[in-house]
């Protein structure tokens, strides 16, 4: 009887990651360090962080959570451009060359490849990103929606608030007050939301000089999102419903 063809172990290879290191007790500025990381081509970049920190250098510092691209906690700058380390597959970077890994720019630095993320999440409250509503839905009922109505936000429903795209901005970078993108697609969310009753406060908080009309649409932001959230659209659509007085 013939042998049958078992497939080949799936080979490792092994790629060089540069990281980006700073210890705020040691270190007056951030410096590079490179690493030889044995990987596989399925592997993502969370992986070979992982495998630094659990083979190599126990200090090495970064955020992750869920690792499946819905906590949105690994956001860095990965090869000069922000993704999500646990959704960028070794696969896809041109292992010929050093992979560059980096904390997101914009927000302060506390060590390694974290970030404080209280600026951000500061301007996130600020739009009030959730329901306001002047009247109470009947006993016992739901607040009812059409699905046409729904099909005008779904889209900034889908943020993880990663920052991705408020750090990928160039304003944001040079101007810290200015609200971000991320802020503008929550309030956006809340803004055409049937439902809602707030919209002109919310209109009202981003018509300031450090809202709507800071965003010079480079479309930064819409390429860093790691949901496909057309975030440049939604940027525009507020500024049309501030020259409105409405949505």
């Amino acid at each position: 009887m013939a042998k049958t063809a078992t497939p080949s172990a799936v080979q490792a290879f092994t790629i060089q990651l540069i990281v980006s290191r700073f210890n705020p007790e040691t270190d007056e500025e951030s410096r590079w360090e490179s690493f030889d990381v044995e990987v596989f081509s399925t592997d993502r970049v969370l992986d070979a962080l992982h495998k630094i920190k659990w083979e190599q250098d126990g200090s090495l510092t970064f955020r992750r959570s869920c690792a499946h691209g819905v906590c949105g906690s690994d956001a860095m700058r990965i090869n000069g451009r922000n993704r999500l380390a646990c959704k960028t597959l070794i696969k896809d970077l041109d292992i010929t060359k050093p992979i560059y890994v980096e904390a997101i720019k914009g927000l302060p630095l506390e060590k390694d490849l974290i970030v404080d993320m209280e600026p951000f999440f500061a301007a996130y409250r600020e739009v009030k990103p959730f329901l306001i509503a002047n009247s109470k839905p009947e006993k016992g009922k739901e607040r009812l929606q059409s699905i046409e109505n729904r099909e005008i936000f779904d889209d900034t429903t889908k943020c993880i608030l990663c920052a991705a795209c408020t750090t990928s901005c160039p304003v944001f970078w040079t101007d810290g007050q200015y609200f971000g993108p991320a802020a503008i697609v929550n309030a956006h969310r809340f803004i055409f939301d049937s439902r809602d009753d707030s919209a002109k406060e919310r209109l009202e908080i981003l018509n300031d000089k450090e809202g709507v009309w800071r965003c010079r649409t480079t479309f930064n932001c819409s390429e860093a999102c790691p949901r496909g959230i057309q975030v440049t659209q939604a940027i525009s659509e507020v500024k049309a419903a501030v020259l409105r007085g409405r949505p």
